[in-house]
């Protein structure tokens, strides 16, 4: 496991997810794999709440093109966690996220990582600059 765990401090925007019954894996911990469920549903949540995205019928949506994460410390069901969000890099026609997760009250994460969405036609799947609502609602994430 990496040494240096990131906080809570670095991060502009915060939801609560609630692991599931399910998360957990033979081991007795949130397999690794549901953390990147985590990040997905942090960015989504954004783009939906702050930017505008109508997921079903926008012309232009998000694809994944990259994701990575480092793992710090376990965590089983039942916890309340925290995913923090920011943008490390905001282009025109992709972002990157930097995303950790935090078990409610403590400010070192679990687990962090970064997530790349491609902005798209929805129907040629062909990258398009990031439309106007979403790129002014990313931009209130930007990190140095």
């Amino acid at each position: 496991m990496p040494a240096e765990r990131p906080t809570a401090a670095a991060y502009r925007h915060f939801d609560a997810i609630t692991t599931r019954w399910m998360d957990n894996d033979v081991y007795g911990h949130v397999n690794n794999v549901t953390y990147y469920s985590y990040f997905d549903t942090a960015a989504n949540r954004y783009l939906i709440e702050h930017g505008g995205l109508d997921i079903h019928a926008a012309p232009v949506i998000g694809l994944v093109v990259e994701s990575a994460c480092q793992y710090h410390a376990p965590v089983a069901y039942p916890a309340t966690l925290r995913a923090g969000l920011r943008v490390d890099r905001l282009g025109q026609r992709a972002v990157t996220y930097g995303i950790a997760i935090f078990v409610d009250g403590d400010p070192a994460a679990v687990a962090h990582g970064h997530f790349v969405h491609v902005f798209v036609d929805r129907p040629t799947r062909t990258a398009v600059p990031i439309p106007a609502p979403i790129r002014a609602a990313l931009e209130r994430l930007v990190v140095g």
